[in-house]
C-alpha cells in the first residue's frame, strides 16, 4: 500500500462505538445525556465553590479547577463522537485530528498534576495541620495550578510532534471514536518497535511520576494516621481523603487500562470500552464522588440551588 504524506492528502476514520445503524440514535442520545450531566455536574461544583465562602480553602480551589478540566478533558473527545453519530460521516482530517489529540492530552496530563497537587494539600494538612495556613498560602496555591498549566502543554506537543514524524497509509481507520494516540501510532505505515519505546518514555514521565507522587503523599498521611492514638481521630483524618482517593482511583484505574489495552494491541471491542471508562465515565462520575462524600459540598450545593430556584 502507498505511504503519503498525511499532513496533505489523508482523512482519518473513526470506526466509533459501533457499526449497527440502528443504534446510532440510541449511542447519541446516551452520550449526549452523559455530556450534559458532566457539564452541569462539574459546573455545580465549580459555582458551589465560587459562591460559598466556606468553600475558600486550598483543597477546594484545586477541586474547582480539576472540575474545569474534566469539562475540557471531557469535551475534547465526546463533541466529535456526537457529530459523527449525528452526521453518520466517520471522518476527521489530519488538523482534526491533531489538534483532538492535543486537547485531549493537554486536559489529561492537567488532570493527572492536579490529582497530584491535591494529595499534597492533603499531605500537609494531616501531617503538618499546623502549618497548614502558612505552607498552603493563595500564592503557593496558585503557583501549583500555573505549574500544572505551564507543563500539561510540553506532553501535549511531544505527543503531536510524534505522530507528526509518522507517515500514514490511505484509508487508515481508527478503532475508536477519538484519535488515541497509542492506536494512531500502531497505524503508521513506518511504525516499528522502537516508537513503543518512546511511548512508554512518555508514560513514565507524565504518568509515572504524579502517581509515584500520590502514592508517596498517601504513604506519608498513612504512617502519619496510625500514630493517631483514637480511632475517632484516624476516622477523620481518613475522612478528608476519602473523595480524592475515590477519583483518583477512578480515573488512573480505568485510564491505565484504556492505556494498556491500546498499547498491547488489545481486541477493539475492549479497548473502546476502556476508553469510554476513563473519557466519558470518570468525568461524569467526579462530581457526584465529591457531592456524595463530602458534606460542605453537600451544603454548599443545597443553598445553591435553593438560591436559584
Amino acid at each position: 500500500m502507498e505511504a503519503q504524506n498525511l499532513t496533505w492528502v489523508l482523512e482519518f476514520s473513526l470506526l466509533g462505538l459501533s457499526e449497527d445503524p440502528d443504534l446510532q440514535s440510541i449511542l447519541f442520545g446516551l452520550f449526549l445525556s452523559i455530556y450534559l450531566i458532566t457539564v452541569l455536574g462539574n459546573l455545580l461544583i465549580i459555582l458551589a465553590i465560587s459562591t460559598d465562602p466556606h468553600l475558600h480553602t486550598p483543597m477546594y480551589f484545586f477541586l474547582s479547577n480539576l472540575a474545569s478540566t474534566d469539562i475540557g478533558f471531557n469535551s475534547s473527545t465526546v463533541l466529535k463522537m456526537l457529530a459523527n453519530l449525528q452526521t453518520h460521516n466517520k471522518s476527521i482530517s489530519y488538523a482534526g485530528c491533531l489538534t483532538q489529540m492535543a486537547f485531549f492530552v493537554l486536559f489529561g496530563c492537567l488532570d493527572s498534576l492536579l490529582l497530584t497537587v491535591m494529595a499534597y494539600d492533603r499531605l500537609v494538612a494531616i501531617c503538618h495541620p499546623l502549618h497548614y495556613p502558612i505552607i498552603m498560602n493563595p500564592r503557593f496555591c496558585g503557583t501549583l495550578v500555573l505549574l500544572s498549566l505551564s507543563i500539561s502543554p510540553f506532553g501535549s506537543l511531544a505527543h503531536c510532534l510524534m505522530v507528526s514524524q509518522f507517515t500514514f497509509c490511505t484509508d487508515v481507520e481508527i478503532p475508536n471514536f477519538f484519535c488515541d494516540p497509542p492506536q494512531l501510532l500502531k497505524l503508521a505505515c513506518d511504525y516499528t518497535s522502537t516508537t513503543d519505546i518512546f511511548v512508554f518514555l512518555y508514560a513514565a514521565v507524565f504518568g509515572g511520576l504524579p502517581v509515584s507522587g500520590i502514592l508517596y503523599s498517601y504513604a506519608r498521611i498513612v504512617s502519619s494516621v496510625l500514630r493517631v492514638p483514637s480511632a475517632s481521630g484516624k476516622h477523620k483524618a481518613f475522612s478528608t481523603c476519602g473523595s480524592h482517593l475515590s477519583i483518583v482511583c477512578l480515573f488512573y484505574g480505568t485510564a491505565i487500562g484504556g492505556y494498556c489495552s491500546s498499547v498491547f494491541a488489545d481486541p477493539p471491542g475492549k479497548v473502546t470500552v476502556a476508553s469510554v471508562m476513563y473519557t466519558v465515565v470518570t468525568p461524569m462520575l467526579n462530581p457526584f464522588v465529591y457531592s456524595l462524600r463530602n458534606r460542605d459540598i453537600k451544603i454548599a450545593l443545597q443553598r445553591l440551588l435553593r438560591i436559584t430556584v
